[in-house]
């Protein structure tokens, strides 16, 4: 009884734990969800038009131009700074494994760049090397982390090969769909490449006349660098509301199982209590026969 008791209290600790962990995740995922829908519509509306610059313009700028041999790629790897919320970073990492296993076999050197702790753990337990890390901020990512990190990439990807430069960037995150599905998904951020907005016109419809003013030149040197950015502050956007959303469920699964322990234990120091008590009421009525037999 001493023990069932002493595993309850345990657990009962434990289930404070878990409650209160999935109540701030549940009060913060709201938050999360609605930088989202209010980063989307500006991130897929810049790639439109980032896009109808690059293509209705015959200037070749250097985020824009595809180069002619693609030697080393950027992997822009996003998880989370904490545990305790379920396959969330794993999925994470396996997706970026596979596009690294890819990338290799396609003769490419890959460069890591790692967003939060979980990464960086991973490529440091197994002694890999990585370009650059960023941490502390995964589930309330800010605009100047993602400025910092597209001026990186950026920068790398303007770079010489020779020179330590990179070909192409991938970024590797997790793309929220509901609060019950988030899904690991890959992006090619440079060389530009559409990735939202990209349904075919149909076959009556006159395409729009572009003009830019002042200059093709200029209006990409503005947009690019925006657009770089924007994306990848989608992309942290997402992963927060994502890693939120996994850590809420999984801490009300945790709930749930230390509720069932709590019914178990309990169930077990009652059936316990009981034989004890029985075996206490059979030594008294063994024991009053016995004098009764001696008398």
């Amino acid at each position: 009884m001493r023990v069932y008791r002493q595993r309850i209290r345990s657990v009962q600790a434990t289930k404070k734990i878990t409650r209160a962990m999935e109540l701030i995740a549940a009060s913060r995922v709201v938050k999360a969800r609605q930088r989202v829908i209010e980063s989307t519509p500006y991130a897929s509306a810049l790639t439109r038009a980032v896009s109808a610059v690059a293509t209705f313009s015959n200037v070749e700028h250097p985020l824009t131009t595809e180069h002619p041999q693609v030697r080393r790629a950027a992997m822009v790897v996003i998880t989370s700074d904490r545990g305790l919320a379920g396959a969330y970073s794993s999925a994470v990492l396996k997706e970026s494994e596979k596009l690294a296993e890819l990338l290799r076999e396609e003769g490419k050197e890959v460069i890591p760049y790692l967003v939060g702790r979980k990464a960086v753990g991973f490529y440091k337990f197994r002694r890999r090397e990585f370009a650059q890390e960023w941490s502390g901020f995964s589930d309330s990512p800010t605009f100047e982390v993602a400025r910092e990190i597209g001026t990186r990439i950026t920068e790398d990807f303007i770079k010489d090969y020779d020179t330590g430069g990179v070909d192409e960037v991938h970024v590797v995150f997790t793309r929220f769909v509901s609060m019950v599905t988030q899904e690991p998904e890959v992006i090619r951020l440079l060389p530009l490449e559409v990735v939202e907005g990209t349904e075919a016109p149909e076959s009556d419809e006159v395409l729009p006349l572009y003009e830019f003013e002042p200059s093709a030149d200029q209006v990409l040197d503005a947009l690019l660098p925006k657009y770089v950015t924007e994306r990848l502050f989608n992309a942290l956007l997402q992963s927060a509301a994502s890693e939120l959303a996994a850590r809420q469920r999984a801490m009300k699964s945790a709930t749930d199982n230390a509720e069932e322990l709590i019914r178990k234990y309990t169930r077990l120091a009652n059936q316990a209590r009981q034989a004890e008590i029985t075996q206490e009421i059979s030594e008294i009525v063994g024991g009053a026969d016995a004098l009764a037999s001696a008398k």
